[in-house]
């Protein structure tokens, strides 16, 4: 891929409406139900913006005022399963920055939740910070690298209008939570946690790429149910309940600037 070009995404302040959103999301099954909703195409191989040999897939389309790319980090080459994670997440992330110039990214996907936080199945949240709980560096300084904790793009009128739940998010790269990651996790004071939020925050920040965070929740990471199990049994439903508060937040966007979500 070439080199990142110095022709950055406007400010987040900027004065202009948003027309164009890039909605990064990690599972095919997450996906499919937001490219029917938009009517979004799929870019032909031999059109893809993408590096050779990238899985990365793009699906793109105009719904109503806005232009949306779609992008998923597609099907691992060698054992067919989606490939996610956080390196899949920042590579992608990137990569669309790059190429789309986006005015906005909003990272949709599914997630586990606390009920000590007051998270049940099916809940939809927008998260206010975001941190990863299983980069342990026991350094000065580099123990909060590691952390990675910064807050997100606030949306205060789509919080208000929309009447979505608010929480911190955590994000690590192991469904299952060791012991250590439960400590983390406790200390973020985390109500969902991922597997890719914290590290596209962390490229959007640095290329001045507002962002916003819409989990839904699949399981409980407190509960009784094994996690493994109780993820696969409500993958479906939430994440119907993630698109109708993914496509809540688009309507919402429509024709509206930065600074006034």
């Amino acid at each position: 891929m070439a080199p990142p070009s110095s022709d950055q995404p406007d400010e987040a302040a900027g004065s202009g409406a948003i027309s164009k959103v890039l909605v990064v999301i990690a599972m095919q099954t997450e996906a499919l139900p937001l490219v029917t909703k938009f009517e979004l195409v799929e870019a032909a191989t031999e059109e893809s913006i993408f590096p050779k040999g990238a899985p990365w897939t793009r699906f793109h389309g105009d719904y109503k005022g806005l232009h949306i790319d779609l992008v998923w980090p597609g099907k691992d080459p060698l054992l067919g399963v989606d490939s996610v994670g956080t390196v899949s997440a920042a590579l992608v992330t990137y990569a669309s920055i790059q190429l789309l110039k986006p005015d906005l990214i909003i990272n949709a996907g599914t997630a586990g939740g606390f009920k000590a936080r007051g998270a049940s199945i099916g809940d939809v949240y927008l998260a206010s910070d975001v941190a990863f709980h299983d980069r342990r560096i026991p350094i000065p300084v580099f123990d909060s690298y590691g952390i990675g904790a910064r807050q997100t793009f606030a949306t205060p009128n789509i919080v208000k209008e929309l009447n979505l739940k608010v929480g911190k998010l955590s994000t690590g790269d192991s469904l299952d939570m060791s012991p250590h990651d439960e400590s983390a996790i406790l200390s973020n004071d985390a109500t969902v946690n991922d597997m890719e939020g914290a590290a596209v925050a962390y490229v959007a920040e640095m290329f001045s790429t507002p962002a916003i965070f819409v989990k839904a929740v699949t399981d409980i990471v407190d509960g009784e149910k094994p996690t493994a199990e109780e993820f696969l049994q409500n993958l479906i439903s939430v994440t119907m309940a993630l698109d109708q508060a993914v496509t809540k937040v688009i309507d919402f966007i429509d024709g509206k600037c930065v600074s006034d979500l």
